[in-house]
Order: structure tokens, then sequence, then C-alpha cells
């Protein structure tokens, strides 16, 4: 089994101790580190729900690390849970911005194996321990000082962060946000094609009414009588003159 170069400070404490004599040491409850050079030195895990004792590893004690659980070499050093919350630790922090605000609070890390260097800080806006929570990526040079349940940093809001991770609420608003602006251009489409079929449309009634007009001259009786120089109307205005001068009435 290969040691990874990086690992989750979550997922450390997702597995279960197992020392070179095989005994399971439990699951990883505590994390031991050095906030003002941003490095981990160590963890805790619980051997068992009815004993209070920790079992407390070194970093350099992990030689392998499996799907499940963690190999370490050597044995721990044994402490109580008064004892280890008085280790100095981000973990929890609230994450506050140049004015005092509160903006999150610091839900894990990301940091190598071997070093113990943390790369980032991982923050939650709400309650870490809930599941499906957004995670903000917190890099170490966006952080101006850090004290016990404390780190402030130089953002204004939370947004300013690279987003890692989305909550289920997160993705349900941006889905919808994105069937809205499907929908609007949908929408814009298929009114400029409207548009452009009723002006179409009206440009063929026009063609059409125009052609009408012109058939409809050109069809006409009565002008076409008109146009001929010899037609039964010109005879009928002249014989008409031509009685009226015989009429002995006049």
């Amino acid at each position: 089994m290969l040691l990874p170069e990086t690992t989750f400070l979550s997922d450390l404490f997702r597995h279960r101790a197992r020392c070179d004599n095989g005994i399971d040491h439990g699951p990883g409850v505590t994390v031991w580190m050095h906030p003002p050079v941003h490095r981990i030195l160590g963890w805790a895990t619980r051997p068992s729900t009815f004993n209070n004792d920790r079992h407390v590893w070194r970093l350099d004690q992990i030689c392998a690390l499996s799907n499940e659980e963690v190999y370490v070499k050597g044995l721990p050093s044994v402490s109580q849970p008064l004892t280890l919350q008085l280790l100095p630790s981000l973990v929890d922090a609230h994450l506050l911005n140049p004015k005092g605000q509160k903006l999150g609070i610091v839900a894990d890390f990301l940091f190598n194996l071997k070093t113990g260097h943390i790369q980032y800080y991982l923050i939650s806006r709400s309650d870490p321990r809930l599941p499906g929570t957004s995670r903000w990526r917190l890099n170490l040079d966006r952080i101006l000082d850090q004290h016990p349940g404390r780190v402030e940093t130089n953002i204004d809001i939370l947004e300013e962060l690279p987003l890692l991770k989305s909550s289920f609420k997160q993705d349900f608003l941006r889905q919808t946000r994105s069937l809205r602006e499907q929908l609007t251009q949908f929408t814009n489409i298929a009114s400029d094609r409207l548009e452009g079929w009723l002006d179409e449309s009206e440009i063929d009634d026009d063609h059409n009414f125009y052609k009408d007009e012109q058939k409809a001259i050109d069809n006409d009786p009565l002008l076409d009588d008109w146009d001929k120089p010899n037609n039964h109307l010109s005879h009928r205005r002249y014989d008409d003159s031509k009685s009226t001068d015989q009429d002995p009435w006049i």
C-alpha cells in the first residue's frame, strides 16, 4: 500500500488506527497541530466508546494508509480528553473579516502526510458537522493572524473565496438559476423568430395586395375600352351628338 502525499484531516479521522501488533486503536477524534506555522504534528484516536483514554500518535508514525485503516508503527501516548483540549488548534475556529464579522468556521484542511505542512483550510458557513454543507478554500496568504478560537482574514465576504464543495441548497439554487437563464434565452430566441416571421408575413401580404390590385386593373373591361381609340363608347358619344343635331325640338 502506498502512502498518499496529501490528505484531508477529515479523511484521516475516518480511518481507524491499527498498530504493528494488530491492535485496533479506533478512529481519530482530535488533531495535534502548531498553528503559527500551519503544521500538523499528530492526532489522537479513541480506542473504545466506554473508555475516556485517548491514544496520541505522531505524524511520523504513519507507515501506510488503506481504504478504512491507517497503519502506525510503535506505541501511542495515552492522554485524557481534558488535556487534549488544551492543545492549540485552528479547527472549529471562527473566521473573521477585517471588520471583525464572523464569516464561517474552519472545518477541515489539506496537509502533507510526511511533513505535516497545511496547504489550505476549508471553511464552512454553518455547523460543519451538518451533512452536505458548503466548503470554501482559504489559502494561507489570505490569513492575517490567528489566535485560539479565531482566524483573521483579509476578505470581506465568504464568496470571495473559491468554492470547493457546494451544499444541496446551493446546487438547487444554481440549477434553478441555470434553468431560468435557459428559459429566458429560449424566450428571446422565440420572440426574435416570431418578429421575423411577422415581418416577412407583412411583406408578403403587401406584395400580394398590390399584385391583386394590378390584376384587377388589367382585367377591368371598362378601363380596357377607354384605352381603345375605336371602342363602342366613343361611337356612342358621336352618335348621340349627331342625333342631338337632328332633334327638331332643339
